[in-house]
């Protein structure tokens, strides 16, 4: 069985989570608060170097294949005696049974221990009203989805990032025109003339972050940015009791190329952005080269919305720093049809008035 660990409140023993809201530990029990650094003690086990040990009892587990038991994990609930289920990736949790927030340890310790963590700024109510506000104003969203729409599960999850910090020496080669057009009483002429632009310049990159998770949509992870760094903190595991979490399992030697790759983006599309004032600009080399590269990893709070409409499943994701909401919604296609056909004789008429005009 792997350790766990769980704060227990001094004053009366139950199961203390951190609060977002007051951003202190709290007692949902007798309400008391605690200040983070009061339970620092509880993080110096995680500075030592400790070999893993795992016991497994597979009495319990006779009836699953070999393949089946290679990615599970279980736990006993210090509160209760119940068994907690989980995968070779989870970090923290709650007992199926009482409810009390439980961080696995071992998930967290030696080269697995996170270096920063940003901790949760937004509510779980805040992130169910963000989901009423998601459909508010949108004409092709269903009202049945409005009026019906119920959450099927929603988590407080703190998803594994590698942060990426580099230097960037880069040049880049451009191949211009300038078009210029006149004419006289005979005939209409065209001048292009061609240049050859040289762009080179140094850039600083901070904290590039990408997903360290499998579980997590790579896409939506990137839509719900940026994270400020203003609220990055040094990792406690406090900031995790009452959410979930995951380690990393996309590891860095694997992350490392989608980190370049954004990087090189950003580079590319920012010395674009100084080749101004000629009718045509085209790439032809670029040449970008990474200088003093540091890697970090942290974790990074996000709020997973799931629902059920029309026996369709539809995820929702919410940075649980900013706020920024996003997920896709389903289309009424019978208001699609309307307004089209609504948009379609507002430009016809338009377009019959306009030419009324141009013939009078």
């Amino acid at each position: 069985m792997s350790e766990l660990l769980q704060y227990k409140c001094p004053c009366c023993g139950g199961n203390i989570e951190f609060d977002s809201s007051l951003q202190k530990m709290k007692c949902p029990y007798c309400d008391t608060t605690f200040e983070l650094e009061t339970l620092k003690q509880y993080d110096q086990c995680l500075n030592q170097k400790i070999e893993e040990k795992m016991d497994w009892n597979n009495d319990h587990l006779e009836n699953y294949s070999e393949a089946e038991t290679e990615n599970i994990d279980i736990y006993i609930c210090e509160s209760c005696g119940g068994e907690i289920i989980g995968d070779k990736t989870t970090a923290a949790a709650s007992c199926p049974f009482c409810g009390n927030p439980v961080i696995m340890k071992s998930k967290l310790a030696g080269d697995l221990k996170p270096d920063y963590i940003i901790p949760f700024k937004v509510s779980k109510q805040q992130a169910k009203e963000a989901l009423k506000n998601h459909t508010k104003g949108k004409l092709l969203v269903p009202k049945a989805f409005k009026d019906e729409n119920h959450l099927d599960e929603i988590k407080g999850i703190y998803v594994p990032f590698w942060l990426f910090d580099s230097k960037t020496d880069a040049s880049v080669r451009y191949r211009a025109t300038r078009t210029r057009f006149w004419s006289d009483s005979h005939y209409d002429y065209t001048e292009t003339t061609y240049y050859s632009v040289y762009r080179q310049g140094t850039m600083e990159f901070e904290r590039v972050p990408v997903d360290g998770s499998i579980q997590m949509d790579d896409q939506m992870m990137e839509s719900i940015e940026p994270f400020r760094s203003n609220d990055i903190v040094d990792f406690q595991t406090a900031y995790l009791s009452g959410f979930l979490a995951n380690r990393y399992d996309v590891s860095l030697e694997d992350s490392i190329s989608r980190a370049n790759e954004r990087i090189k983006k950003s580079v590319e599309e920012t010395i674009a952005s100084t080749v101004r004032g000629y009718s045509t600009v085209i790439p032809e080399s670029s040449q970008i080269q990474l200088v003093d590269g540091v890697n970090h990893y942290a974790m990074y709070p996000v709020w997973l919305l799931n629902t059920t409409w029309n026996n369709e499943k539809y995820t929702f994701v919410m940075n649980g720093q900013t706020g920024k909401f996003v997920g896709d919604l389903p289309m009424d296609k019978g208001a699609f049809c309307k307004w089209f056909v609504i948009i379609a004789v507002i430009v016809s008429v338009i377009a019959f008035a306009a030419m009324c005009f141009i013939l009078r």
